[in-house]
């Protein structure tokens, strides 16, 4: 097993301001993640429910559905990370989450580290942290995600040699990010979100994730 602290400091707004109630209402610090090997899986980005991968709770938090992390890590993971009865938080509360750490003032980073062995696991999991650090209506969805998608991979790209990945993968990654993102983009053309400038370009991100404190 291994611990690696992710560096995930905000990101500037790149979206319109009334995309987020309340962004960076929690400003972002680091993502304990615990990994059973020194290696990561690097495999495609899914946008569906991603397995092999889950916050878990550093103690119980009644207010947040919970489901034993065991069941979603999978077997070999559980062991390895030593996971028994130790719950997480249930992965159809990622919502629930932003919701409940905004109203009660507090810090995802004192209520969770991540588990995960794969590197869609682990996208979607620095999304999710972006979501729970910045409370939004969801009104416009494509805006919100565009904001997250930039945080996730910006994210990568400072930790890619803890993670490790190499500068291919993570474009191989961006890409595939910026395709979803038109995807679901098409579906909603009423969308304020602007276009999306930094998933499209590689140099304008890394310049991005370079520059944040």
């Amino acid at each position: 097993m291994r611990t690696v602290f992710l560096s995930t400091p905000s990101l500037p707004l790149i979206v319109p301001g009334d995309t987020f109630d309340a962004f960076d209402w929690c400003p972002g610090t680091t993502l304990e993640w615990r990994a059973p090997t020194d290696t990561i899986e690097v495999n495609p980005l899914d946008d569906a429910l991603p397995l092999r991968m889950v916050f878990v709770f550093r103690a119980p938090w009644s207010v947040l559905p919970a489901e034993l992390a065991r069941l979603h890590t999978g077997r070999p993971m559980a062991n390895a990370l030593g996971l028994s009865d130790q719950y997480a938080l249930a992965p159809y509360a990622i919502d629930d989450a932003t919701d409940g750490f905004h109203l009660h003032h507090r810090a995802p980073t004192d209520t969770f580290w991540l588990a995960t062995d794969n590197l869609n696991g682990l996208y979607w999991s620095l999304h999710d942290w972006a979501h729970f650090h910045n409370h939004g209506p969801f009104t416009d969805r494509p805006a919100t995600e565009y904001q997250c998608d930039t945080a996730a991979l910006a994210w990568v790209w400072r930790n890619r040699h803890q993670i490790p990945i190499t500068e291919a993968q993570w474009e191989t990654l961006r890409g595939e990010v910026h395709l979803n993102h038109l995807r679901h983009r098409a579906r909603e053309p009423d969308t304020h979100c602007p276009s999306p400038k930094y998933l499209a370009d590689s140099a304008l991100l890394r310049g991005l994730a370079d520059q944040i404190a």
